[in-house]
């Protein structure tokens, strides 16, 4: 997990008086392009966008806020201060309840085939390696309650998992008026994403990162993530910026 200095917020900085309320809430579950999505936003203009990265690079301030959500009490206000979008865990887990309280932003909903989220996921963020934090620890209490509490258990059953997938991201299709909701993927370019929000095309291609080769890297291939709050500040600042290059290069 993430330990950086109080008052940081993952890897952006901002005044006590900046106010923002979320203008895009990206409803996509993780390893369906959202760290792409998160650099994509932030360059036209909705930076900073939070993401699971930005919980873990500010966990002491992020994880208590994240377990009053699982408890039943969020401040969203407090959580999402100085953002002005969201996309990834474990924000997505909420779409439901970010809709309501930002009535006026806009959803967009990264997805891919089910089967290949499936393998994605159990070999990266839902893999053994990857969720080192102790049994009954704040972290592990936050993974449980934001992300793995909905699959009762059963994160390693593919047919129960994608069915679970499917469903989830129809709830969401069906639940939404379409002027509200984009269904996107990278693959789709910068054009519907900017002309559904409102702004210019900018003349860089659209950013892609986060192959299961660079997350795995980047985690230490079997060892997991650093659990040392130095190593775990240096590890995600250099993640960031690592795939913050690629995704421009």
């Amino acid at each position: 997990m993430f330990f950086p200095a109080a008052g940081d917020i993952g890897y952006f900085s901002f005044s006590e008086e900046e106010k923002l309320a979320l203008k895009v809430i990206g409803a996509g579950l993780g390893r369906t392009a959202t760290f792409s999505l998160k650099f994509a936003l932030e360059h036209i203009g909705f930076g900073p966008c939070y993401h699971m990265s930005e919980v873990f690079a500010s966990a002491r301030r992020s994880i208590p806020l994240w377990l009053d959500v699982i408890g039943g009490d969020p401040d969203w206000d407090a959580i999402f201060d100085g953002f002005q979008s969201t996309t990834d865990y474990p924000a997505c887990s909420y779409w439901r309840e970010l809709t309501e309280y930002y009535p006026d932003a806009k959803v967009v909903l990264t997805s891919r085939d089910a089967d290949s989220w499936f393998d994605s996921v159990s070999e990266t963020i839902f893999s053994p390696r990857m969720q080192t934090a102790p049994e009954g620890s704040p972290q592990h209490s936050f993974m449980h309650g934001a992300i793995f509490h909905a699959f009762n258990g059963q994160v390693g059953d593919r047919a129960f998992m994608t069915d679970w997938y499917r469903k989830r991201n129809q709830e969401i299709i069906d639940s939404l008026p379409p002027e509200r909701l984009l269904l996107f993927h990278p693959k789709d370019g910068w054009e519907p994403l900017c002309k559904f929000l409102g702004v210019d095309l900018p003349a860089e291609p659209f950013p892609r990162v986060n192959s299961r080769d660079e997350i795995l890297d980047a985690s230490g291939g079997e060892s997991g993530l650093p659990t040392s709050p130095e190593d775990a500040e240096a590890f995600g600042k250099a993640y960031i910026e690592q795939l913050r290059t690629k995704a421009f290069a």
